[in-house]
């Protein structure tokens, strides 16, 4: 599909309120050079896509261990749909303990933990990971996981309010 067509479906799926939201509950003052973040669970791929339709960045990434939307806490799916940033949290002195006989992992988050708004779901969130080699994989709770150095840059380049978009297959060619 063609970017520019794709990104303007994408605009008419998403209520305006997603659109606007920035900072501090301030509008954007350029609706043209809002970017959004496409998560393709199909192609394991997390993009940064400008209102061209254009892909300015993009990350392999992992996501829940289960296929479908997310129903219930605990299911390990990752929630489809369009959702929000909520906030960015430092989260290089997290633990986490993953039910896997490791016990608990110093820095399972990586440096950076990208909150989404997900009614219904709480803690639900792009971050880093202790396991680099997780990615192309279904291995999470739910959460959207990055290499380090990848979710170093990613957080640099979002900030709340900004619109997510998580599709189960894949809605577009993210290379």
């Amino acid at each position: 599909m063609n970017r520019r067509l794709f990104f303007a479906l994408l605009l008419l799926l998403v209520p305006c309120s997603l659109l606007v939201a920035a900072p501090c509950g301030d509008t954007i003052v350029d609706i043209d050079t809002a970017r959004i973040l496409v998560i393709d669970k199909g192609a394991m791929r997390l993009a940064v896509v400008s209102p061209d339709g254009s892909v300015e960045y993009s990350y392999p990434m992992a996501c829940g261990k289960n296929l479908g939307d997310k129903q219930e806490s605990g299911d390990m799916r990752t929630p489809e749909g369009t959702f929000s940033v909520q906030s960015i949290h430092n989260s290089s002195w997290w633990k986490h303990d993953f039910r896997d006989g490791k016990g608990i992992i110093d820095g399972a988050y990586g440096p950076w933990f990208i909150r989404l708004n997900v009614p219904g779901h709480k803690g639900i969130g792009i971050h880093g990971t202790h396991d680099s080699d997780s990615m192309g994989q279904r291995v999470t709770e739910g959460c959207i996981r990055l290499r380090n150095e990848d979710i170093d840059e990613l957080h640099t380049l979002v900030f709340p309010g900004m619109m997510v978009r998580i599709s189960q297959d894949s809605i577009c060619v993210i290379d």
